[in-house]
Protein backbone atom coordinates (compact mmCIF):
# COMPACT_ATOMS: atom_id res chain seq x y z
CA UNK A 1 0.00 0.00 0.00
CA UNK A 2 1.34 3.29 -1.17
CA UNK A 3 0.43 7.00 0.42
CA UNK A 4 -2.44 7.27 -2.59
CA UNK A 5 -4.05 4.14 -1.57
CA UNK A 6 -3.54 5.34 2.09
CA UNK A 7 -5.87 8.03 1.45
CA UNK A 8 -7.82 6.08 -0.02
CA UNK A 9 -8.52 3.49 3.11
CA UNK A 10 -8.34 7.18 5.52
CA UNK A 11 -11.29 8.05 3.56
CA UNK A 12 -12.85 4.98 3.94
CA UNK A 13 -12.61 4.85 7.56
CA UNK A 14 -14.22 7.63 8.15
CA UNK A 15 -16.96 6.82 6.12
CA UNK A 16 -17.84 3.74 8.00
CA UNK A 17 -17.47 5.37 10.92
CA UNK A 18 -20.35 8.08 9.58
CA UNK A 19 -22.14 5.19 8.51
CA UNK A 20 -22.47 3.38 12.09
CA UNK A 21 -24.10 6.91 13.47
CA UNK A 22 -28.01 6.94 13.80
CA UNK A 23 -29.53 9.23 13.20
CA UNK A 24 -27.09 10.41 10.35
CA UNK A 25 -24.59 13.61 10.94
CA UNK A 26 -24.50 16.48 8.43
CA UNK A 27 -20.67 17.02 7.83
CA UNK A 28 -17.84 18.36 5.55
CA UNK A 29 -14.21 17.70 4.08
CA UNK A 30 -11.78 19.36 5.79
CA UNK A 31 -8.63 19.76 5.17
CA UNK A 32 -6.00 16.86 3.89
CA UNK A 33 -2.35 17.19 4.45
CA UNK A 34 0.71 14.17 3.55
CA UNK A 35 3.75 14.72 4.76
CA UNK A 36 7.40 12.39 4.77
CA UNK A 37 8.48 10.69 7.26
CA UNK A 38 12.01 10.95 8.52
CA UNK A 39 14.35 8.75 10.43
CA UNK A 40 15.80 9.41 13.44
CA UNK A 41 18.66 11.54 12.31
CA UNK A 42 15.73 13.66 9.98
CA UNK A 43 16.66 12.03 7.00
CA UNK A 44 13.99 11.00 4.55
CA UNK A 45 12.68 7.50 4.42
CA UNK A 46 10.81 7.91 1.15
CA UNK A 47 7.62 7.06 3.08
CA UNK A 48 4.78 9.77 4.11
CA UNK A 49 1.98 9.71 5.60
CA UNK A 50 -1.45 11.23 4.86
CA UNK A 51 -4.60 12.69 7.37
CA UNK A 52 -7.99 12.85 6.47
CA UNK A 53 -10.41 15.04 8.50
CA UNK A 54 -13.81 15.55 8.68
CA UNK A 55 -15.90 18.16 10.16
CA UNK A 56 -19.44 17.73 11.97
CA UNK A 57 -22.11 20.71 11.25
CA UNK A 58 -25.21 19.04 12.94
CA UNK A 59 -25.17 20.79 16.77
CA UNK A 60 -24.65 17.21 19.39
CA UNK A 61 -26.04 18.54 22.61
CA UNK A 62 -23.76 18.31 25.52
CA UNK A 63 -26.29 15.53 26.93
CA UNK A 64 -25.78 13.84 23.75
CA UNK A 65 -22.09 13.77 23.71
CA UNK A 66 -21.39 10.72 25.63
CA UNK A 67 -24.05 9.22 23.42
CA UNK A 68 -22.21 9.78 20.11
CA UNK A 69 -19.06 8.56 21.72
CA UNK A 70 -20.50 5.52 22.85
CA UNK A 71 -21.54 4.59 19.43
CA UNK A 72 -18.37 5.77 17.50
CA UNK A 73 -16.57 3.52 20.46
CA UNK A 74 -18.52 0.67 19.49
CA UNK A 75 -18.43 0.35 15.87
CA UNK A 76 -14.57 0.83 16.16
CA UNK A 77 -14.02 -1.86 18.33
CA UNK A 78 -16.53 -3.67 16.26
CA UNK A 79 -14.29 -3.78 13.22
CA UNK A 80 -10.95 -4.47 15.43
CA UNK A 81 -9.90 -0.90 16.01
CA UNK A 82 -7.64 -0.72 19.76
CA UNK A 83 -9.10 2.17 21.51
CA UNK A 84 -5.91 3.98 22.83
CA UNK A 85 -7.07 6.69 24.87
CA UNK A 86 -10.25 8.77 25.83
CA UNK A 87 -10.78 12.00 27.27
CA UNK A 88 -13.95 11.93 29.69
CA UNK A 89 -13.99 15.73 29.46
CA UNK A 90 -17.55 17.06 29.98
CA UNK A 91 -16.63 20.45 27.17
CA UNK A 92 -14.08 18.85 24.91
CA UNK A 93 -14.05 14.86 25.05
CA UNK A 94 -12.23 12.80 22.93
CA UNK A 95 -11.65 9.61 21.32
CA UNK A 96 -8.28 7.35 19.59
CA UNK A 97 -8.11 4.47 18.43
CA UNK A 98 -5.71 2.60 15.92
CA UNK A 99 -6.47 -0.42 13.44
CA UNK A 100 -4.42 -3.24 13.01
CA UNK A 101 -2.41 -1.67 10.20
CA UNK A 102 -1.68 0.82 12.15
CA UNK A 103 -3.64 3.81 10.38
CA UNK A 104 -4.72 6.10 13.66
CA UNK A 105 -8.39 6.91 13.87
CA UNK A 106 -9.75 10.21 15.92
CA UNK A 107 -13.10 11.83 16.92
CA UNK A 108 -12.53 15.59 19.46
CA UNK A 109 -14.66 18.01 20.01
CA UNK A 110 -13.42 21.20 19.27
CA UNK A 111 -13.52 24.33 21.49
CA UNK A 112 -16.90 25.97 19.97
CA UNK A 113 -19.07 22.23 20.02
CA UNK A 114 -18.15 21.17 17.10
CA UNK A 115 -17.03 17.43 16.61
CA UNK A 116 -13.85 16.41 14.23
CA UNK A 117 -12.56 12.81 13.09
CA UNK A 118 -9.49 12.40 11.70
CA UNK A 119 -7.67 9.09 10.23
CA UNK A 120 -4.00 8.84 9.22
CA UNK A 121 -1.87 6.15 7.47
CA UNK A 122 1.13 5.07 8.79
CA UNK A 123 4.62 5.92 7.04
CA UNK A 124 4.08 4.30 3.40
CA UNK A 125 5.38 4.67 0.40
CA UNK A 126 5.66 7.96 -0.96
CA UNK A 127 3.91 8.91 -4.05
CA UNK A 128 3.08 12.49 -5.81
CA UNK A 129 -0.70 11.90 -6.63
CA UNK A 130 -2.74 11.74 -3.20
CA UNK A 131 -6.09 11.44 -4.48
CA UNK A 132 -9.04 13.81 -2.80
CA UNK A 133 -11.91 12.41 -1.24
CA UNK A 134 -13.92 11.42 -3.12
CA UNK A 135 -17.01 11.00 -1.17
CA UNK A 136 -19.26 14.03 -1.09
CA UNK A 137 -20.62 15.56 2.01
CA UNK A 138 -24.06 16.19 2.75
CA UNK A 139 -23.91 19.97 3.43
CA UNK A 140 -23.50 22.40 1.13
CA UNK A 141 -19.67 24.46 0.98
CA UNK A 142 -19.24 27.29 3.57
CA UNK A 143 -17.17 29.93 2.55
CA UNK A 144 -15.59 30.20 6.58
CA UNK A 145 -12.06 28.99 8.32
CA UNK A 146 -12.41 25.38 8.93
CA UNK A 147 -13.87 24.20 11.11
CA UNK A 148 -17.29 25.68 10.47
CA UNK A 149 -19.55 25.97 13.79
CA UNK A 150 -21.92 23.32 14.49
CA UNK A 151 -25.16 24.88 13.51
CA UNK A 152 -27.19 22.54 11.99
CA UNK A 153 -30.20 20.92 14.05
CA UNK A 154 -31.28 17.75 14.57
CA UNK A 155 -34.20 16.75 16.42
CA UNK A 156 -32.31 13.99 17.98
CA UNK A 157 -28.66 15.14 18.66
CA UNK A 158 -29.44 18.91 19.33
CA UNK A 159 -31.63 18.00 22.25
CA UNK A 160 -31.30 19.27 25.30
CA UNK A 161 -32.79 16.37 27.22
CA UNK A 162 -31.40 12.93 28.03
CA UNK A 163 -34.80 11.03 27.77
CA UNK A 164 -36.54 12.75 24.15
CA UNK A 165 -36.99 10.13 21.56
CA UNK A 166 -35.40 9.77 18.26
CA UNK A 167 -36.59 11.81 15.19
CA UNK A 168 -39.03 10.27 13.24
CA UNK A 169 -38.08 11.70 9.83
CA UNK A 170 -37.59 15.84 10.52
CA UNK A 171 -33.38 15.31 10.66
CA UNK A 172 -31.88 17.97 8.26
CA UNK A 173 -29.73 14.16 7.40
CA UNK A 174 -32.39 12.63 6.32
CA UNK A 175 -32.97 15.27 3.40
CA UNK A 176 -29.90 15.21 1.47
Amino acid sequence: MDMSQGAERADAMLQQTLGSITPPLRWYHGPSNDIACSNILGKGTGTGTVKRRIAILTTVSAERRGSLLGAVERSWKAHGYKINGVNPDKEMPALYATTPDNFQITMLVGATGQFIFSAGTPCLPQTSNIPKPVTTPNTPPRDVPYPAPADIHDDFWSTTAPDAPASQGHSPAASR
